[in-house]
């Protein structure tokens, strides 16, 4: 079976699909995967066939014909199509409740950068990876990959995602609320605090900052109690983006200096970082170039201090799918550019003897 005639029997069976002939669709779909010679064809046939399994609930086939779809993904070498394979196979296991499998192949997706599906499809790998997370019950996580969903959502216009996010941020609220119960009864101070930071969170997300600053407020209360500053850290950065969404950059800015006080603090470069990245967008958009040129140099020296680019080829560690090699005194390299530079020990603390010392 040819490319025009794989086509065609695809076409025959989404209108029988459409109009509510599932079986018959799906005898349409399974004889043109039997017969067609058209890799591309064969690829678009098992996307018609995880759609209709998926939304029949047949999640074992679903991540049968994903497989299926990957391996010929692979066969064509073509990143846009392995995209879209990973995503279903991401899909597939968020279904069958695998949710450490699910993580993985949308990490796979996020690190395929670059690719015009890839483009079009993160929202739906940031949904389909924050449903993974809240399935693990880490609500942090799934709230900031619901909220990269969707700013997706909102800069494609695609109402059918956004819609789909919102109702997946209803089921982190629900199961927040009954975290939020067991911690009552049981006098749970840090777990209080930590429900009520994600409560504002999600408030935030839906750019409703009445509700999200008293939830705050309530959280940064019991933290200070309590003494966790990474916590009330965290509250701080909360708080500066409801003040961004607002417009009230000065409010915001005395929020971020809150949160780089405690950061320093602790030592927390993670969270000096999320400070600086968040203040060059306030002075850029202000026009205040001294500043800006202050907070991009700060940025960086994080970045440095940090060391989240391998010190060997200088691409960021992390950002790809690739393979990375601790040494002894832990500094890391991707295992590549250590199998390929041919040194013996650190090219990092080799550097470093080898600077001149002066008295």
């Amino acid at each position: 079976m040819g490319q025009d005639q794989t086509k065609q029997q695809i076409e025959k069976g989404l209108r029988l699909y459409q109009s509510n002939q599932t079986d018959k669709a799906l005898h349409v779909w399974t004889k043109v995967l039997e017969k067609t010679s058209d890799p591309g064809g064969k690829f678009r046939v098992l996307g018609c066939l995880i759609t209709a399994h998926s939304e029949m609930g047949k999640y074992k086939d679903m991540l049968k014909y994903a497989l299926d779809q990957i391996d010929t993904a692979r066969e064509m070498e073509d990143p846009d199509y392995l995209t879209e394979g990973y995503l279903n196979l991401a899909r597939s296991n968020e279904k069958l409740c695998d949710f450490q499998k699910t993580v993985s192949y949308c990490k796979t997706c996020l690190n395929m950068q670059g690719t015009t599906v890839s483009l079009q499809l993160n929202g739906q790998v940031c949904l389909s990876m924050g449903n993974a997370f809240l399935g693990l019950s880490v609500f942090q996580k799934a709230l900031e990959s619901y909220e990269k969903a969707l700013r997706y959502a909102h800069n494609n216009d695609d109402k059918m995602l956004e819609c789909r996010v919102c109702c997946s941020l209803g089921n982190i609220y629900v199961q927040l609320k009954e975290s939020m119960k067991i911690a009552l009864q049981h006098g749970d101070r840090p777990l209080q605090a930590l429900c009520l930071l994600n409560f504002a969170d999600i408030h935030r997300s839906r750019h409703d900052v009445d509700k999200a600053f008293p939830r705050y407020e309530s959280a940064l209360a019991i933290m200070t109690e309590i003494g966790n500053r990474l916590g009330q850290t965290q509250v701080y950065l909360g708080v500066a983006k409801c003040w961004l969404g607002q417009k009230e950059f000065d409010k915001a800015l005395d929020s971020l200096q809150r949160a780089q006080e405690l950061a320093d603090g602790m030592g927390n470069k993670l969270c000096t970082l999320k400070v600086h990245c968040l203040s060059e967008g306030i002075y850029r958009s202000r026009g205040q170039q001294e500043e800006l040129r202050e907070q991009v140099v700060k940025f960086l020296q994080c970045v440095e201090e940090l060391e989240l680019y391998c010190g060997m080829c200088g691409e960021s560690i992390g950002d790809r799918d690739q393979k990375l090699q601790a040494l002894p005194c832990s500094h890391i390299f991707h295992l590549k550019c250590l199998q390929t530079n041919g040194t013996k020990g650190c090219p990092k603390c080799f550097k470093s003897s080898m600077k001149p010392a002066f008295v």
